[in-house]
């Protein structure tokens, strides 16, 4: 999937104290990226098969948020993912690469994320993407060694859960509610003040305070991605203490047995976080759960005035 061609490269590496298979797997994941790397926003599967995939990805770049569709090849038994953009976006007109996981004989490995490109010509192209590239590779390869260092198995940090709705009546009267973020000061409870900026390409900036249920104010900032009567996907800039990383999608629909509406979460935990937040002693279980309960509230509440919102304008 690369091409020798190219007229462009960038290397970049860092060895961490940890496994190829779990450092492997967090990469292969491409769902959990908006809760464990940086710049992920939001990924969206298209296709895949037996060591394929394609897909559509969300990504803060050089400070804005763009997205491509890429396909990958991925061989676990060589602990290599490939991977080329199928539409790239100016200046960039070609970009591939490939993750490797070497094993080291101390027990670390060395993470190699190789690109090579090719642009537009336009001035600056090459600075612009390798300023890009420079800044999103650091942030990814350091979010892999932030998880690995936690020492905890990954599914007892990193996990995902969902709840969904039944609409009674249209969806996209509920797609609406949930897209009109500015108005949830005044429709829903645990909101207190919202502001919402609208930038090109369906992309928000949410800001807002929520109330937990202890009666504490917590200031969250996410960038959203809209697509219309469709889903609405948002990544946490500013996730609490006791997260490390936090993304979800709303997604509503229409289907043979009535209109719903799910909301799902992938969150990565803070171990450290979870004993200032919760008192030392609490276990990752009681993390989780805690976690789960919390934003599923939230969600469900979300889910009950938008489905309130539907039948009234239904």
């Amino acid at each position: 999937m690369t091409s020798p061609a190219a007229a462009h490269r960038a290397e970049h590496s860092l060895t961490v104290d940890a496994p190829p298979p779990l450092l492997y797997g967090l990469v292969s994941d491409v769902t959990l990226w908006p809760a464990v790397f940086g710049p992920s926003v939001y990924v969206r599967h298209l296709a895949r098969g037996a060591g394929w995939e394609r897909f559509q990805i969300w990504a803060v770049v050089n400070g804005e948020v763009r997205d491509w569709t890429s396909r990958r090849r991925l061989d676990p038994g060589r602990y290599s993912i490939t991977f080329r953009q199928e539409h790239s976006r100016p200046p960039i007109t070609s970009m591939g690469g490939q993750w490797s996981f070497r094993a080291l004989p101390d027990g670390r490995t060395e993470i190699v994320l190789a690109h090579e490109f090719d642009t537009d010509g336009t001035p600056d192209a090459v600075r612009w993407i390798k300023e890009a590239l420079d800044r999103n590779s650091a942030e990814e390869l350091s979010a892999l060694a932030r998880v690995a260092s936690l020492g905890r198995r990954v599914e007892d940090v990193v996990f995902s859960f969902s709840d969904t709705a039944a609409i009674p009546g249209g969806a996209t009267e509920a797609y609406d509610f949930l897209h009109r973020a500015d108005l949830w000061a005044d429709r829903l409870p645990h909101v207190e003040h919202v502001l919402l900026t609208e930038g090109p390409d369906r992309v928000q900036l949410l800001e807002m305070g929520t109330r937990t249920a202890d009666g504490t104010t917590h200031e969250t900032r996410s960038i959203r991605v809209c697509e219309p009567r469709s889903w609405i996907a948002y990544k946490q800039l500013l996730p609490p203490a006791l997260l490390l990383g936090h993304s979800g999608v709303w997604t509503v629909q229409d289907g043979p047995g009535g209109a719903s509406i799910t909301s799902r979460h992938t969150v990565v935990l803070s171990p450290e976080g979870v004993s200032a937040a919760l008192g030392a002693g609490t276990t990752l279980a009681q993390a989780r759960e805690h976690v789960r309960s919390a934003l599923g509230r939230n969600s469900r509440t979300t889910m009950e005035l938008a489905a309130a919102h539907a039948r009234s304008a239904a």
